[in-house]
C-alpha cells in the first residue's frame, strides 16, 4: 500500500514540476534548478492578470463596423454645405460583464443605443476634422456608459482629394479616466 501512495504522491509532484516549468517559460524565468521543488503553496495575490482569465473572468468587447451615416463634416465649405457619407467603426471595452452569466441585455452596453448616440453626436454639428469627430464621439461614450475604454474609427469613402483613394480614415483611441 505504502508503495502505491509513493507511486501517486511521485506523479503529483511530477505534475507540479510540469506545470511550474510551463509557468516558468511563458512568463520569461529561468527552469527550476535540479533538486529545487515548484512553490506550489504561492499566495494567489501572486498571480498576474493573466491567471485570472484561466479561472473563468471574461473581458467582453463589443465591436460595431460600418456604421454609415450622412454628415456634414470636412475643412471644405463644400464638405459642410452639401455633406457626404461617413462610416464609423467602433470598439467598446467592456470590461467584466454580469451579461456573460445573466444573459439580459441590462448588463452590458447596448449596441442599439451606442448607434443611436453615435449618429447624434455626428450629425448635431460640423467638425472640420475627423480627428475632432472621433474625439468628441469617444467622449460621448466614455461619458454615457461604463467602459473601459473605446476605439473610434472614421473613414471617407469619398474623400474630396484629386487622387483616386479606397476611403480615408481616422482612429483614436481612449480608455476611461483619460
Amino acid at each position: 500500500m505504502d508503495g502505491e501512495h509513493h507511486d501517486e504522491l511521485s506523479d503529483e509532484e511530477r505534475r507540479r514540476r510540469s506545470e511550474e516549468e510551463r509557468r516558468r517559460r511563458s512568463e520569461g524565468e529561468a527552469p527550476l534548478a535540479d533538486g529545487e521543488e515548484p512553490d506550489v503553496y504561492a499566495d494567489d495575490d501572486d498571480r498576474d492578470e493573466d491567471d485570472d482569465e484561466e479561472d473563468g473572468f471574461e473581458t467582453v468587447t463589443i465591436e460595431i463596423n460600418g456604421l454609415s451615416l450622412y454628415t456634414r463634416h470636412g475643412v471644405t465649405e463644400a464638405e459642410r454645405e452639401i455633406g457626404q457619407r461617413l462610416l464609423i467603426d467602433l470598439r467598446l471595452d467592456v470590461g467584466e460583464t454580469d451579461a456573460t452569466v445573466t444573459d439580459r441585455v441590462e448588463d452590458t452596453v447596448d449596441y442599439a443605443e451606442v448607434c443611436q448616440l453615435v449618429a447624434l453626436v455626428a450629425q448635431q454639428r460640423s467638425y472640420k476634422t475627423l480627428e475632432r469627430l472621433c474625439s468628441a464621439i469617444a467622449d460621448r461614450l466614455l461619458g454615457d456608459f461604463e467602459l473601459e475604454g473605446v476605439w473610434v474609427k472614421a473613414s471617407k469613402p469619398e474623400p474630396p482629394i484629386p487622387l483616386p483613394v479606397d476611403d480615408v480614415s481616422v482612429e483614436v483611441w481612449r480608455e476611461a479616466g483619460e
